[in-house]
């Protein structure tokens, strides 16, 4: 009768969410257009569209014929390798933990929103995409030893962040951001064109590769102290702040001075100098910024100025 009346324990009713007591875990929302959009970093497309501008008006300075075909050709390679680097960037700096803390939009892979692998595979086609593009170039052409320059634009995209010992974070990304960037593209769309380098191509590659050092420049000043931490050593966690403040000036102005000198022989080119309408709100930006996300305004506003360089370049070619 004693153990009769007792009263019974009922055990406490699960909560759907998780175990009584414990915090359920947070649903990682499913990604959308918008965010695979957004880590192909559009912003950073003029930088690819520039130098084939400028390499095509060069190309009309040996032959005044327009070879369109050719050049929109160039034009895709240079936006397909332009947006797998960024894909594959994300899938690198997401596996490494670099990305975790950031200030700049969240990426695919450090938030967890898309498999690490997916994002490689997405990296991976449009590199392939680009390798065949530019292998109907080459046919086309008859310009064999070209396939070897395009198989190095590949490899330095993917050992930007990507392999064991990734040239990006060891202070060499301007480096090969103006040699690729600037001159090879440059001067690849010019040869694909016309089989001829001519000097205007050289110059008109040195201030595109400029421009698009100085975008790289104010990316890693914004990332500087996440880079830091990460142990990513970027030029500007080397320099830092004020050198790359420093540095960025330069380039930019650099470029703008190469097509005062351009004007000389070319008088259409003083007209680029009105691209430096977007390029000193930039300026402004790295050197008054409080908080960092406010680099990423002067990232973008840069790479529409490189593409307004590009674009009064060629007109200065062609006209």
């Amino acid at each position: 009768m004693a153990a009769s009346s007792r009263k019974t324990r009922t055990p406490p009713r699960s909560n759907p969410a998780g175990r009584p007591g414990r915090t359920p875990a947070r649903r990682i929302p499913k990604p959308t257009a918008r965010d695979w959009i957004g880590a192909a970093r559009l912003r950073t497309l003029p930088l690819a569209i520039a130098p084939v501008l400028i390499g095509t008006g060069a190309a009309h300075v040996i032959d005044i014929r327009f070879h369109w075909v050719l050049a929109l050709g160039c034009l895709l390679v240079a936006v397909l390798l332009q947006i797998g680097v960024n894909y594959a960037n994300d899938y690198s700096d997401g596996v490494r933990g670099t990305d975790d803390v950031r200030h700049g939009p969240a990426r695919l892979t450090a938030s967890r929103r898309v498999k690490a692998r997916t994002v490689l595979v997405v990296a991976l086609a449009f590199f392939a995409l680009a390798g065949l593009v530019g292998l109907a170039l080459v046919i086309r052409t008859q310009q064999w030893w070209m396939l070897a320059v395009g198989a190095a634009c590949i490899l330095a995209a993917w050992f930007y962040t990507g392999g064991r010992r990734p040239y990006g974070y060891h202070a060499l990304g301007e480096l090969f951001v103006f040699v690729f960037f600037g001159l090879v593209a440059t001067v690849g769309t010019t040869w694909i064109q016309v089989q001829s380098a001519p000097q205007e191509a050289w110059l008109g590659g040195v201030g595109a590769g400029l421009l698009a050092v100085a975008v790289l420049v104010a990316n890693n000043l914004r990332d500087i102290e996440q880079d830091r931490t990460a142990g990513k050593k970027t030029l500007s966690v080397l320099i830092g702040r004020r050198v790359s403040q420093i540095l960025f000036t330069i380039c930019l102005l650099l470029a703008f001075a190469l097509a005062a000198l351009i004007a000389v022989f070319y008088p259409i080119a003083w007209l680029v100098l009105l691209a430096l309408l977007g390029g000193i709100p930039a300026l402004l930006i790295v050197w008054l910024y409080g908080d960092p996300r406010e680099l990423v305004v002067a990232l973008g506003v840069t790479s529409l100025t490189a593409v307004a360089y590009g674009a009064l370049l060629m007109w200065a070619y062609v006209g």
